[in-house]
């Protein structure tokens, strides 16, 4: 079930668990010119609450409180994105945080490809369709397309979690992810900052 909420905040009293699938959508991909749209969730039991956040309205508390809960894992996929556009948006600092996209990385080495639409297929055997990814996100009220693409990138996200965690164990990797995923709120502020591309680390 789709719980679409229109120009508002998490309902009161709603407890998705401790832990959390999060997404979301936004007008394009420059998180300083691109408003964020949409938060979408699931607590991994096949219902998703995807939250169409008011036009240039970000009070959310419930919302924010959510993503800031220390006690709350959240779920990504690219994180660093997701991120980027709370901190800038919701004013938020988002933890802690899972990225399936980095556990895929370090785990799955044998690919390169390691998008939503590649994880679901390849680990779980599920098709998610993107072809609602570039819509108009700050329309006044989302088709149900729109709705249905939102809760598919959040409903597969806790399955995901747990094949990739036995990859990561396997290949003895679990903890540079821990330390990749500890480092994405940092990463989202230099993102914000004005370091998107810029290897810090790098010599030169």
């Amino acid at each position: 079930m789709t719980n679409y909420l229109h120009k508002g905040d998490l309902p009161e009293g709603l407890n998705l668990g401790p832990v959390v699938a999060v997404d979301s959508e936004t007008m394009g991909l420059n998180t300083h010119r691109d408003r964020l749209c949409v938060v979408q969730l699931s607590s991994g039991n096949g219902d998703a609450h995807v939250v169409q956040l008011s036009d240039r309205d970000y009070s959310a508390p419930r919302l924010k409180a959510l993503l800031a809960d220390p006690a709350v894992l959240k779920i990504m996929h690219f994180a660093r994105f997701d991120v980027a556009a709370f901190s800038k948006w919701l004013g938020v600092t988002t933890a802690p945080i899972y990225c399936t996209k980095i556990a895929s990385r370090l785990s799955r080495t044998y690919t390169d490809r390691h998008g939503l639409k590649d994880l679901a297929r390849d680990m779980l055997g599920v098709e998610i369709s993107k072809q609602q990814q570039s819509s108009d996100w700050g329309a006044q009220a989302l088709t149900q397309a729109q709705v249905d693409y939102a809760a598919s990138d959040v409903l597969y996200l806790h399955a995901l979690r747990e094949k990739l965690d036995e990859m990561l164990a396997r290949e003895g990797r679990a903890g540079l992810a821990q330390a990749c995923f500890d480092f994405l709120p940092a990463r989202a502020e230099l993102d914000l900052a004005g370091w998107p591309e810029i290897d810090i680390f790098a010599h030169a």
